[in-house]
């Protein structure tokens, strides 16, 4: 991140309503999004998907279908129109936040006519065991993308672009992944079930050399369409590792300017992140999984966490200049794959702790900010109405803070199971100072230095209501009430 203190969010959640108004959304809210400290939006995919203008965007299609052509039963996206998403690119960016696109290499889904081919059948469980020998098999891996009719790029996909699908119309009801002869699966992917290649559809071969030069194609056109400022890759997990340096360094080349990627591995192993991080020369900063996993737990442990070591195998306290951090997003929301909400309760202490420290690159999450209602299915087939509360007015307090206070030498004391803090210093520019005190536990007191002598301080959030002035040497003994946060700043510069 080049821009001092810039906060990304994260512009959508799963289950925004299917009514293409995303994009109007976005360009609607893009100046006062800036005002508030917001520094870049992800956006999510903005091409068809197999659902057509049902589709979250993960399903994908065609990547030349910005919302264009009558494709999937639908001309636009569920967000909307190819225009209005060049639109809603050149408000944001003409506000001061740069846009970054959502990107799926790793598979395409809805073909629109099946083929024949030789594959084997591997297990679900562990990708390098066969359960049968090679068969011919009736494959849906013919894109013809008929509502194109060649515009952009005239490649039709066939099975030879991919190297394995999991669905034969042969054998309807077999379980298995279908791998084609002469295939073999890429390394450079997550280890898990054997080879983690294989997620979903007809998944992309990135060895193949047709294939690599049509996504570079694609990157080429995309950028003089949308004129983005960087990438979110999805599933970067399943997809060669060393695929993403290669195809970034084209695209910087190719657009003449620094386009920002982060990638999401999801792994719970900060191991299995420095891997990627060293294949990729740290051209790829990576969300924080890790750091989401522990306050997914310490949200559900309450008191029993010990906060201490909130920040224990993380990437922010690791490798802290590639940390995208936060606290949830569309996957781990409620009745989705990889579902790990973060307690309403806990969601104010960890946005204080991205976003008002020093390490990463904070995001905010849409359905954090402006609350969510929706029903779905869950695992077990009921049906469940869920209920994200909206954080707004506090994000908007620690957001103000973070523009104005978060500068300077950071100083921790996390010296105690339920009650930890810091304190940012300020510089010449901002000499206010800052002290940040959160409890999962009791009512919560700590001696801290601001560097400021005699100065009196309140407590934004208002969950303090007393103010506290420091000492001749810039020490208070601070104070948060029990299962809350509290961040402490210069009474005059609020006032001022």
């Amino acid at each position: 991140m080049s821009l001092k203190n810039g906060v990304m969010m994260q512009y959508f959640h799963w289950y925004l309503p299917a009514d293409g108004s995303l994009w109007n959304q976005v360009a609607e809210k893009a100046e006062e999004l800036a005002k508030i400290g917001i520094t870049s939006l992800w956006l999510p995919p903005a091409y068809k998907g197999t659902g057509g203008g049902m589709d979250v965007g993960y399903g994908v299609y065609d990547l030349f279908d910005l919302g264009e052509f009558d494709q999937k039963g639908s001309v636009r996206t569920k967000y909307g129109t190819k225009d209005e998403y060049i639109r809603a690119i050149q408000v944001a960016k003409k506000a001061g936040i740069s846009i970054y696109a959502d990107v799926v290499f790793n598979h395409k889904m809805g073909a629109d006519e099946t083929e024949e081919a030789e594959a084997i059948a591997l297990s679900m469980d562990d990708r390098n065991q066969p359960i049968q020998d090679y068969q011919t098999i009736k494959a849906w891996t013919h894109f013809t993308f008929p509502g194109r009719k060649g515009q952009y790029s005239s490649l039709e996909w066939h099975w030879w672009h991919f190297d394995a699908i999991d669905y034969n119309a042969y054998n309807q009801g077999e379980n298995a992944i279908y791998l084609f002869k002469g295939k073999s699966f890429d390394r450079n992917v997550d280890l898990e079930k054997g080879n983690f290649d294989y997620l979903m559809g007809c998944d992309l071969d990135m060895q193949n050399s047709e294939v690599q030069g049509e996504l570079k194609y694609w990157g080429e056109w995309h950028d003089d369409t949308t004129h983005v400022d960087g990438f979110r890759f999805d599933a970067a997990k399943h997809v060669s590792a060393d695929f993403f340096p290669e195809w970034l360094e084209h695209m910087r080349q190719y657009a003449k300017r620094d386009l920002y990627a982060v990638g999401e591995y999801w792994s719970y192993e900060v191991d299995a992140l420095h891997h990627f991080i060293t294949v990729t020369n740290g051209q790829v900063d990576l969300f924080d999984v890790p750091l989401h996993q522990n306050f997914h737990i310490a949200s559900k442990s309450g008191k029993d966490y010990n906060l201490s070591q909130i920040f224990d195998n993380t990437l922010a306290k690791e490798q802290p200049t590639l940390a995208v951090t936060f606290v949830d997003n569309h996957d781990s929301q409620p009745l989705q794959s990889l579902e790990s909400i973060v307690e309403a309760w806990f969601k104010p202490l960890a946005y204080a702790l991205i976003l008002l420290r020093q390490a990463g690159y904070p995001c905010i999450f849409y359905a954090d900010y402006y609350g969510a209602n929706y029903k779905d299915r869950g695992k077990d087939g009921n049906e469940y109405e869920i209920f994200i509360d909206s954080h707004q007015w506090l994000l908007d307090q620690f957001l103000f803070v973070r523009q104005t206070y978060a500068y300077g030498a950071q100083y921790d004391y996390f010296d105690h199971p339920n009650t930890v803090g810091w304190t940012r210093l300020g510089d010449d520019e901002h000499p206010g100072g800052m002290a940040v005190l959160l409890s999962n536990g009791e009512d919560g007191r700590k001696l801290m230095e601001v560097g400021h002598p005699n100065r009196t301080y309140i407590d934004i959030t208002d969950h303090v209501d007393e103010t506290i002035t420091t000492d001749d040497r810039g020490w208070a003994e601070f104070r948060c009430n029990g299962g809350s946060v509290s961040v402490w700043v210069w009474i005059e510069q609020v006032a001022g």
